[in-house]
């Protein structure tokens, strides 16, 4: 089958739609199938094989971070060229509501169309200004796909229909066999962080306010911390005596965050919003390390109601501090939640998830009684 994938989001810069989009490509290639990939990237941007440049991106604010994408006509002609020259079975976009790629993907596509949703918005007054706007893309996609429950109710209660849930997916082999960084996790005890660290709903102060608190009464605890940022900044609101306890990756290869998963005794996920999954949980899972959560509703689903991470209600820095604590002390109970996650994240991996996708992307091809996007429909 050929598959064309787009995401709206750059390839300069990683993100989980991303990450979600290359990987969901590499398990397809896997299984034997042919997939173009179109992305936003600068020209001269060392990409996979498989990944086709859309051109730069400029930075939009999007759902409480910061998105780069790319729209207009010269995009768009990009766009349309690449549905022509591929001759797609099924062009299977990813949020084709936000000014992006997908969204001129499926103005221009003549043929079958999924849609992959991630995003659980829980303000609908925007969706519904934009209802007459966007009727035209909601109406030429021929399936959906939510990311979660959240994302889904999306769908149902403001889109004017369902969607297949299917979760993110995780190469679990690929954290399963990382080696730990040098020196890591060590006997003090070493909590891990990734993500954009000066991102409000990422919830990284609060973890910093219980390293700090913890720092003092254990001299050996450490902390690792991986993403992009500034290293001045990490370490402004850190006393100056803890700064060599704290060290900071900035932004990692994907074999990088493997690593950094397995160095770690405890993967701090402190996020206060806007998460309708939780993709690096399940990568924290399938590197083995003991998670503590914010009790999202996205991360309690993923973590197997708490049986697979221990959660702390959202917000609370004094919470988080006492879990930490009790973690770090009790080597057994990290070893069963561990365990525990072991078993769960097999749901996740990214074979399983892949073929549930090839399942959609056949109802779509059914429904549409099986046209291409060749020359006659481009």
């Amino acid at each position: 089958m050929r598959i064309g994938i787009v995401s709206p989001y750059s390839f300069d810069v990683p993100g989980g739609v991303q990450n979600h989009i290359m990987d969901l490509a590499e398990a397809l290639i896997g299984l034997g199938h042919e997939v173009s990939v179109l992305a936003p990237a600068d020209d001269d941007a060392e990409l996979p094989s498989y990944v086709v440049s859309a051109g730069r991106a400029v930075p939009l604010p999007y759902n409480g971070s910061v998105a780069r994408i790319a729209f207009g006509p010269v995009s768009t002609a990009r766009v349309r060229r690449w549905l022509k020259n591929g001759e797609f079975h099924v062009l299977h976009v990813h949020e084709p509501l936000s000014p992006s790629l997908s969204f001129l993907a499926v103005l221009s596509a003549r043929g079958p169309v999924v849609a992959t949703f991630h995003t659980a918005m829980t303000r609908s007054r925007a969706l519904a200004g934009l209802q007459s706007f966007l009727q035209p893309v909601i109406e030429k996609i021929t399936a959906r796909i939510a990311v979660s429950e959240l994302a889904r109710k999306v769908q149902v209660e403001h889109l004017g229909g369902g969607a297949v849930e299917i979760p993110n997916g995780v190469a679990v082999a690929k954290f399963v066999s990382a080696t730990p960084l040098p020196g890591w996790p060590g006997d003090g005890g070493a909590l891990g962080f990734l993500g954009r660290f000066t991102e409000p709903r990422k919830g990284f102060p609060l973890l910093r306010t219980a390293f700090v608190t913890l720092a003092q009464q254990r001299p050996d605890l450490r902390l690792l911390v991986a993403g992009p940022g500034d290293r001045d900044e990490l370490y402004a609101d850190i006393p100056d005596k803890l700064h060599e306890r704290v060290e900071f990756l900035g932004l990692v290869s994907e074999e990088d965050k493997a690593r950094m998963l397995r160095s770690v005794d405890v993967y701090v996920a402190p996020n206060t919003g806007g998460e309708s999954f939780g993709m690096i949980l399940t990568e924290a899972m399938a590197a083995g390390a003991a998670i503590a959560a914010s009790d999202l509703d996205a991360f309690r689903r993923v973590l197997d109601g708490g049986r697979a991470g221990a959660l702390f209600p959202n917000g609370d820095a004094a919470a988080l501090t006492t879990l930490l604590g009790d973690l770090l002390d009790d080597p057994r109970r990290r070893a069963e939640l561990a365990s525990c996650a072991r078993t769960a994240v097999a749901t996740f991996d990214w074979p399983s998830v892949a073929n549930r996708v090839l399942e959609v992307y056949a109802t779509a091809i059914e429904a549409t009684d099986g046209r291409v996007f060749d020359d006659e429909w481009s």
